[in-house]
């Protein structure tokens, strides 16, 4: 979850390393460094500056002593600390002798090899796994005077998904790439070249990319890039971006999550136009699959955080409205077991970035044993991810980016997704019947309105989001399809400020988590006006009795009161269906507000990334 930009260059590099580091900042910020290899009087020299915190703090250092970042070619890092603690020594880039690496990704079996190495008589001076891999291409490079060759040679001894930017000061014109499991990008220039874990990083210097594959090994100067797949030269495509679509401004708005909270109308409605028009499915969404998704007998998910709970309504839909038996299962769990995947099934994967290594990983599993039948799909944000590669089927998210590391527009987009997909299957395998496949349509449209209403009701949550800025802990309630949206509003309330927090299906309040009400637990409903709703009202009594303090957000026609202890706030009336979609606003917001009022880093919660590159 780390992330690394590198540079070849005319030009002074420093400033584009910097730049980049922050705007990878959501992969890691627990440390920062670079290396940059310099010309002095004595011949070239890497210089290198770390720091620990912020992306900042590395820049704050920087411009002390410019003079001494002054190169044509560098590597830099932003950490997610996974081996020893955020400290300067384990901070990235790590140096041994005239090597510098930086890397993203796990070294499984680096303690063997640090033995080793160790045994040779190497030095090491971090906790980490990386070192270990630096002074493996510094012994390498003894023996083959080459770097390229001395990568090649020490890439199969280790184990784990990683990628890898290392440079050489006897090489001051080349930069090597390496990527097996962690994503890595290449920016092409005109006489200068980059790298990055995210073409994020490198938008203000190109907007042209080559992504590289499993496996790959890149030799890159200013004005060439070599790509090696098993020894032998390949070639990878170059696509261009529309820079603009990848705006990362957070414009009026104090945090990138309250902006992102703030497109999701937008986003909902690039996503159901991509599928939608009038009141019916596009002819060409999805046409290139028809007869693959005809065939399709059993829905599988595999997704992580806020991605499997998109699953989990999905699971609701599938099965409630074309009656196909659908699983759900968080992908790091499912790989570690022994699941039966039965023929004909799609296995749809759920990943923002399309890099979650437990998704991919579990996916590949699933691959290898040549299922009779089997579809997989990726519901994905970023057209040019891993998982998009290597699924049958892409379905996108037209979220746009998110920067803040707890998910908002991603998710409801993919709700969105989720159910046009639904609807697709639905009308191939002739499932769903005309008048509610037209109702569904209609509510989609109207999706859009009700998201702009809930918006208003910013400021009374942000006034009811004063009665949880001193508590511990806090439930979310919620029944049928809203149960996953309890899961996803105790995890946004956890994640950003730092309140421990619980979803809970509302009918098992009486099966333990009764016994943690009291008058200081908060307790969050949601409620819209559906077949549940007389069932969940009797699970608020059960919460009133015991004098916990609830927190409603319930339909307009719901016919839920304010009383004592019992605070209201009214959501839009939604249909059941795609209530999920709309009762997800207001938890973003009351949690957005909660973590302000507490003082957290909103998009930069501790301990946390984006984008999930490491098991």
């Amino acid at each position: 979850m780390c992330g690394i930009v590198g540079a070849i260059a005319e030009r002074n590099i420093s400033n584009i390393l910097l730049e980049g580091l922050k705007r990878l900042e959501y992969r890691g910020y627990d440390s920062a460094g670079l290396t940059i290899i310099q010309q002095g009087q004595n011949g070239a020299e890497l210089h290198r500056e770390r720091q620990v915190g912020k992306v900042q703090e590395l820049v704050n250092a920087v411009n002390q002593n410019p003079e001494y970042f002054q190169g044509h070619i560098g590597i830099a890092h932003t950490r997610w600390a996974t081996h020893g603690e955020p400290a300067e020594h384990n901070a990235h880039p790590h140096v041994s002798g005239k090597v510098a690496v930086v890397h993203n990704g796990i070294v499984e079996n680096y303690a063997e090899l640090k033995q080793e190495m160790m045994d040779k008589g190497y030095t090491f001076t971090s906790q980490t796994d990386t070192e270990v891999v630096a002074h493996l291409i510094a012994d390498a490079y003894e023996t083959t005077n080459n770097l390229l060759q001395a990568v090649e040679q020490v890439r199969p001894r280790l184990q784990g998904a990683f990628a890898l930017g290392v440079i050489h000061v006897d090489n001051p014109n080349e930069l090597i790439a390496v990527r097996l499991g962690s994503p890595l990008v290449i920016g092409v220039g005109i006489g200068e070249n980059f790298i990055a874990s995210d073409q994020l990083a490198l938008l203000p210097v190109t907007n042209r990319f080559m992504y590289l594959e499993e496996g790959d090994i890149a030799q890159i100067t200013r004005t060439d890039i070599h790509v090696y797949a098993n020894g032998e030269i390949v070639k990878r495509a170059i696509k261009e971006l529309d820079a603009k679509q990848h705006n990362a401004d957070k414009g009026e708005f104090k945090h990138y999550m309250l902006k992102e909270i703030y497109e999701q109308p937008d986003a909902v409605a690039r996503t159901i136009e991509m599928a939608v028009k009038d009141n019916t499915l596009k002819s060409n969404f999805l046409i290139p699959y028809q007869d693959k998704l005809a065939s399709i007998k059993h829905i599988q998910i595999l997704a992580c955080g806020t991605s499997y709970h998109a699953g989990l309504v999905a699971k609701y839909w599938f099965e409630g409205l074309t009656h196909l038996p659908c699983s759900v299962e968080i992908a790091s769990e499912f790989r570690y077991r022994e699941p039966v995947v039965l023929d004909n099934t799609l296995m749809i994967c759920i990943s923002q970035s399309g890099e979650t290594a437990d998704t991919l990983s579990a996916l590949r599993d699933i691959q290898r044993r040549n299922i009779n039948g089997l579809v997989s799909l990726a519901l994905c944000n970023v057209p040019t991810s891993s998982l998009v590669r290597e699924t049958d089927i892409f379905l996108p998210t037209m979220a746009g980016v998110e920067i803040g590391v707890a998910s908002t527009k991603a998710f409801t987009t993919q709700l969105v997704a989720l159910m046009l997909l639904v609807l697709k299957i639905g009308r191939i395998q002739q499932r769903i019947d005309d008048m509610t496949f037209t109702q569904l349509i209609k509510d989609l449209h109207q999706l859009n309105g009700q998201l702009h209403a809930c918006l208003k009701l910013d400021s009374p949550i942000k006034k009811m989001s004063d009665l949880f800025e001193t508590k511990q802990s806090c439930l979310f309630l919620g029944r049928g399809v809203q149960f996953p949206i309890a899961l996803e509003g105790a995890l946004k309330l956890k994640e950003i400020s730092y309140i421990h927090a619980e979803g809970y299906a509302a009918g098992e309040l009486k099966h333990g988590p009764l016994a943690l009400v009291d008058k200081d637990m908060p307790i969050v409903v949601l409620a819209p006006k559906d077949s549940m709703l007389d069932k969940l009202k009797a699970n608020m009594q059960e919460v009133h009795a015991r004098h916990g303090e609830l927190f409603v957000f319930a339909s307009e026609s719901s016919q839920i009161k304010a009383d004592e202890r019992l605070h209201v706030i009214y959501v839009p009336d939604v249909c059941e269906v795609l209530a999920p979609i709309v009762y997800s606003v207001p938890v973003q917001l009351l949690s957005y507000h909660v973590a302000v009022l507490r003082g957290t880093d909103v998009d930069q919660p501790r301990n946390l990334a984006k984008s999930v590159t490491v098991e």
